[in-house]
């Protein structure tokens, strides 16, 4: 999608451009509930997030997760997804108890759904320490880093650079 390239570019406002693009073509054709829509709701989401305009972004992840809501099961991992996402825009705007909240929601999925080791376990993980290292818990940080740390040497090469982030 042309929309990822963008934002991968870094050029967010043409990102978000083609994705609602995108989503005014599907809207045309698919259920208001499909999660194709979800996916790009949160695509526009993300890149809002990345110009720091985290409310804002907010109301497309809260759209995203209404529809996955309703399209997918409990555990399915995109709604973990949908949570993970939500708990990145309260990290960022320095709402911790929100940002645990959701992560914490995310993480919950992720265990049910994911193998032990799978490394969007230990990314979850590491997006818990992070909360907490924001708020000073150091020591409760630290417990969730070394989780992401355990999964992330057991899943990855020595190489990968997700090492260096845990």
């Amino acid at each position: 999608m042309l929309g990822e390239v963008k934002h991968e570019q870094g050029q967010y406002k043409e990102a978000e451009s083609f994705y609602k693009t995108a989503l005014e073509t599907y809207r045309k054709t698919l259920p208001k509930d499909d999660p194709t829509l979800a996916e790009i709701y949160q695509n526009i989401g993300a890149a809002h997030c990345s110009m720091g305009n985290y409310s804002k972004a907010l109301e497309y992840f809260n759209t995203a997760l209404m529809i996955r809501e309703k399209a997918l099961s409990s555990n399915h991992p995109d709604l973990a997804d949908s949570y993970s996402w939500i708990g990145f825009a309260y990290n960022k705007m320095g709402d911790y108890s929100k940002a645990l909240e959701f992560y914490e929601k995310s993480h919950q999925i992720y265990e049910k759904a994911l193998p032990p080791n799978h490394p969007d376990l230990a990314t979850s993980y590491n997006n818990i320490g992070r909360v907490y290292n924001n708020m000073g818990d150091y020591s409760k940080a630290l417990e969730f880093y070394e989780k992401s740390l355990k999964i992330r040497e057991k899943a990855l090469p020595s190489n990968h650079p997700d090492l260096a982030n845990s």
